[in-house]
């Protein structure tokens, strides 16, 4: 049986609630980004109270290009589940992989994650971008959500 190509990368492999504070923001902040409007306003806000302007537009602005591209340029759409699920897809998992891994310098395995999201050609400059943005995330001192417990019988 094969996976229809809309629904690749949207199936539930963990949840929110094991990744690492990095990690979950990474996600959180993605699904935030592709709301909508007044989500990204939020995610404006957020980085700006907790950055400063200058750092917190640098930080967005790094969000927003990584969007673009990969929205642009990606191999197929990145699945994301709505903002208030607890599941974390496949194609969100592969997100928080590669910032993580970008935002620890691992910068050849970074591009190499990279690959499964956009053209090779792409690769350079999203994980630069994956690296600025999870930076910006760490400075923000974020941890894991609490209120999602890994045992909850709730999926979506």
């Amino acid at each position: 049986m094969s996976i229809p190509q809309e629904k690749r990368g949207g199936a539930a492999v963990g949840l929110i609630a094991e990744l690492s504070g990095l990690e979950a923001a990474s996600v959180i902040y993605l699904r935030l980004w592709s709301d909508g409007a007044d989500a990204r306003l939020q995610v404006r806000n957020d980085f700006t109270t907790c950055l400063g302007t200058a750092q917190g537009h640098k930080a967005v602005r790094s969000l927003e290009e990584l969007c673009s591209v990969c929205a642009k340029h990606g191999r197929r759409p990145l699945m994301r589940h709505s903002i208030h699920c607890k599941c974390l897809g496949s194609d969100e998992s592969c997100f928080a992989n590669f910032i993580a891994t970008a935002t620890e310098g691992e910068r050849e395995d970074a591009m190499l994650i990279a690959t499964l999201l956009v053209r090779p050609d792409f690769a350079p400059l999203i994980a630069a971008l994956a690296a600025d943005f999870g930076l910006a995330l760490k400075r923000m001192h974020l941890s894991a959500p609490r209120e999602l417990s890994p045992h909850s019988p709730t999926l979506h």
